[in-house]
């Protein structure tokens, strides 16, 4: 019998100072035991819907300032992208943007008032109506840190929203440190967005990002604030742990990437500390055996796009579907496909009884998606 959750020997594992073969075990026999061999994923579009922001993380190439790249897409644009993942079958209209950019950039604000808009999530509610009305697909809102007023304007046309924690660790807001004059990336305001979902019954995605600098201390506090947070409200439909990747442009250009063996073993740890039930999920675009993860827990791989770029990480392709079907299958799993809200929040507790007849088109009886698994012959 494996030992009981406990932080002290989650940081031992991590370490190294544990043989980790007994953890990658009981991490596999949670996972099995919460949801048997069945992995998902969500097959998606992603619409960066602005690439300007407020913070400088020093790790990311997906915000820009005006004149470099930064921009807001048009409705027309927004429109198009959405469309386009109809034609391919898609799901989920994920809306991906920096952080408040009006507070920072007078362009910002120039683009939302001629839109008639004050604020960036303002413009993430009209577009996501606009999807929802116009298209298949459903949208997930990935816009940062949110007011509970903003979360409910948004959940009449998002079944689900999302926000990564990355970590709980405020010292990786110092000078020198990747979250450093970056104030939407406060633990304590994220946690608390995090939990104004939760008050709200949100179906919620959120998650850590490794290699950033951080503990291993901060590491299994960030996983057991997110348990923590989850056992109160019981909304985190989906924890990512999310290997960094360096940029060649950013700043952190030179720092070490998380060894993917060590990394299996956080993975492992966050099944272990979240328990059988949590849906967890890692990229497979950041890692070239991304099966390997399976061996240490996760049942899900997330959103994967046989259309658009992963814009946060544009050097890393998805891969096919065709190829995560298969490498999946090879596993020994089944390859089901979801939408952004998975089939346990499917219920108008949980989701906008206007969205309800929605899902309930666009499900099978145990809540997968109808859409196809595999990618269309060319």
């Amino acid at each position: 019998m494996h030992p009981a959750p406990d932080r002290e020997l989650a940081v031992a594992y991590l370490d190294g100072a544990v043989d980790t073969a007994a953890l990658l075990g009981e991490a596999a026999r949670l996972r099995d035991e919460g949801h048997g061999r069945v992995v998902t994923y969500s097959r998606k579009v992603f619409i960066p819907l602005t690439t300007l922001c407020r913070d400088t993380c020093t790790y990311c190439t997906f915000a820009k300032p005006p004149g470099a790249g930064g921009m807001y897409l048009e409705p027309g644009e927004v429109l198009a992208v959405a469309r386009a993942g109809d034609a391919h079958r898609c799901t989920e209209a994920l809306f991906t943007l920096g952080d408040r950019p009006e507070a920072r950039w007078r362009q910002a604000r120039e683009f939302l008032a001629a839109h008639g808009h004050t604020t960036t999530i303002g413009y993430v509610e009209e577009m996501s109506e606009l999807v929802n009305a116009e298209t298949d697909l459903f949208p997930h809102a990935n816009p940062g840190v949110m007011t509970a007023d903003e979360m409910t304007a948004l959940r009449s046309s998002n079944v689900s929203m999302g926000m990564m924690l990355e970590n709980i660790s405020p010292r990786l807001m110092e000078p020198g440190m990747p979250h450093h004059e970056c104030p939407d990336k406060d633990p304590g305001v994220r946690m608390e967005a995090i939990e104004t979902a939760g008050r709200l019954r949100i179906p919620f995605t959120t998650g850590i990002l490794v290699g950033l600098g951080e503990t291993n201390e901060e590491i299994v506090d960030s996983i057991l604030a997110i348990g923590e947070v989850h056992a109160r409200y019981g909304h985190i439909q989906e924890v990512i742990i999310q290997n960094f990747r360096a940029k060649a442009d950013t700043r952190m250009r030179g720092n070490a990437e998380p060894i993917p063996a060590w990394f299996a073993r956080v993975v492992a740890v966050a099944r272990w500390l979240l328990g059988a039930e949590v849906n967890l999920q890692v990229p497979p675009n950041l890692t070239e055996r991304f099966e390997t993860y399976l061996d240490a827990g996760i049942n899900d791989w997330g959103g994967v796009s046989p259309l658009t770029i992963d814009w946060v990480n544009p050097e890393a392709p998805w891969p096919h579907l065709d190829e995560l079907t298969s490498r999946t299958n090879s596993a020994g799993f089944d390859l089901k496909p979801r939408l952004p809200v998975y089939p346990e929040y499917i219920d108008d507790s949980w989701i906008d009884r206007g969205l309800v007849d929605k899902v309930a088109a666009a499900t099978d009886d145990r809540g997968f998606a109808l859409a196809p698994q595999m990618e269309a012959s060319p």
